[in-house]
């Protein structure tokens, strides 16, 4: 799988605008690095930046994103999308009731968090949003193979 993605990709695969992405570059959510004038973001980045999507879609604030990303990195140690990558028997939760955060890898961890909170929680399955911005990319390597072979076939037949 490709390493490094351009801004144009990354905004297709997330569905993050491109000022949504230029900005949370410029306050440090989400650093890619540099060619020139352009970004270039690597897998890790990437995952972030779909993470990040999911908890805007969810109403946090970019106070509390930051407070999600440090704690993922916290408890990883190694990036998140190497850690749930690595990891094929275990699925990563991410879950937050509005105050605390937690991360839980099994199903039976989860009933227990949801049976004893107070409070209604939301649920990220981080591995589940690796797995779906690997099959964007994949669908869209398809999709351009597919459309590189066409004219090809059409010169064949004329």
């Amino acid at each position: 799988m490709r390493q490094q993605f351009t801004s144009n990709e990354v905004i297709a695969l997330t569905g993050i605008t491109a000022r949504q992405l230029q900005w949370w570059d410029e306050r440090g959510i989400v650093a890619p690095g540099r060619q020139g004038h352009r970004r270039i973001y690597s897998w890790d980045e990437l995952v972030t930046v779909s993470v990040i999507c999911q908890l805007r879609r969810r109403g946090f604030s970019l106070q509390r994103m930051r407070k999600v990303i440090r704690f993922l990195q916290q408890e990883f140690g190694a990036s998140l999308a190497a850690t749930v990558s690595a990891s094929s028997e275990q699925e990563y939760h991410l879950l937050s009731d509005g105050t605390h955060l937690y991360l839980r890898t099994s199903a039976r961890q989860i009933v227990d968090l949801l049976k004893n909170s107070r409070q209604p929680m939301f649920d990220i399955c981080l591995t589940d949003e690796v797995r779906r911005v690997r099959a964007e990319i994949q669908a869209r390597k398809k999709t351009a193979v597919s459309e590189r072979v066409r004219p090809l076939r059409r010169r064949q037949r004329a």
